[in-house]
């Protein structure tokens, strides 16, 4: 068996179990592409401005490691900037995708048999989207969970348990939510702006454990010298003292952006379902997920399903990446109303 799955062809005949439903893009033997492939939302803008934060920090913080390098062996400060700056087009190079579905996600390319099932849906759904759906490439996850993932630039996953239970239609409607992520940029935005966070992130790790052995130094010692490295690793990591006092307030409310921005992605993911006639099917596939006894968790990839969880805290629900599952129903159910 080859390592590569063949490709989906062009879309030929209506699956016979989508004989039922409305077509709005009704392609019969062509493919009617749309003028835009992929588009960049405002929600997607939206997460790119929130990682702008990190994106300085992270800045900064090569450029430091880049001068370091620099007084160390004589590199060119420009060459490891450089490097860093255009890494972020590998979330759109497919050797690289391939490599991080399989290591980071965990997931496979699908089976004879699971591609015989999916290559029809896909055709289906890329048809009525008007999208090439020979630009994206499925994936399996061996996982006994109900649930679906949008990655990078063209990963669309999906768990084998929603390819083996979900009856087609359903699985098509999940197929279209995943698709609408892509086609509204929100995977590739937040790897984006995940992946140039990052250096960031580290930075921010190692000074918060200097500043714990700092502290405990403190309480062992007494001694004036850990004091003033605390005070001097604070400034160095988080600015000036004016500038410390104020940054708390808008980073703490970064994180409850950056949720309602995937609650929004996720609902805008779920209209563009039901634009293509999936509405119901979505619907049905929500709440099949919702009464399902399985954890439904939510990776780093942008999954169908959140993550379910019991008893919370007040305000808990603010930090959550998916609205909760009357609100989508309710946003859904306009679609499956007749027009007046």
């Amino acid at each position: 068996m080859p390592e590569h799955p063949p490709e989906p062809s062009p879309l030929g005949a209506r699956h016979p179990e989508f004989d039922d439903l409305d077509y709005r893009h009704s392609p019969g033997n062509r493919v009617y592409l749309s003028a835009r492939q992929r588009r960049v939302d405002a929600t997607a803008l939206g997460r790119l401005a929130l990682y702008l934060p990190n994106f300085l920090l992270s800045l900064a913080s090569v450029a430091l490691a880049a001068w370091l390098l620099e007084l160390a062996w004589g590199l060119p400060l420009c060459i490891p900037m450089f490097v860093w700056l255009v890494s972020g087009a590998l979330v759109f190079h497919r050797p690289t995708e391939n490599l991080f579905a399989r290591r980071v996600l965990r997931l496979r390319y699908p089976l004879p048999g699971e591609f015989s099932r999916l290559q029809p849906i896909w055709r289906e759904v890329t048809g009525r989207a008007g999208v090439e759906g020979r630009r994206y490439r499925l994936w399996i996850e061996d996982s006994d969970e109900l649930n679906a993932y949008a990655a990078a630039g063209h990963i669309v996953g999906v768990t084998r348990y929603a390819v083996e239970q979900l009856p087609s239609a359903q699985l098509a409607a999940v197929l279209a939510h995943e698709l609408g992520h892509h086609t509204g940029g929100h995977s590739w935005s937040g790897l984006l702006g995940y992946w140039y966070a990052l250096p960031g992130r580290v930075v921010c790790r190692v000074g918060r454990r200097l500043l714990v052995g700092a502290l405990v130094a403190v309480r062992r010692r007494s001694c004036i010298v850990p004091l003033v490295l605390i005070a001097g690793l604070t400034i160095m990591v988080f600015g000036s003292a004016t500038v410390l006092l104020a940054l708390p307030f808008p980073l703490l409310a970064l994180p409850y952006a950056m949720a309602a921005l995937n609650r929004r992605a996720e609902l805008r993911a779920d209209r563009h379902a039901a634009s293509l006639g999936f509405a119901p099917m979505l619907m049905e596939a929500l709440q099949a997920g919702e009464n399902s006894e399985r954890p439904l968790p939510c990776p780093s990839a942008q999954g169908v399903y959140g993550r379910r969880r019991g008893r919370r805290r007040p305000l808990t629900h603010l930090l959550d990446s998916h609205p909760d599952l009357a609100t989508r129903l309710h946003h859904l159910r306009r679609y499956t109303e007749p027009p007046r």
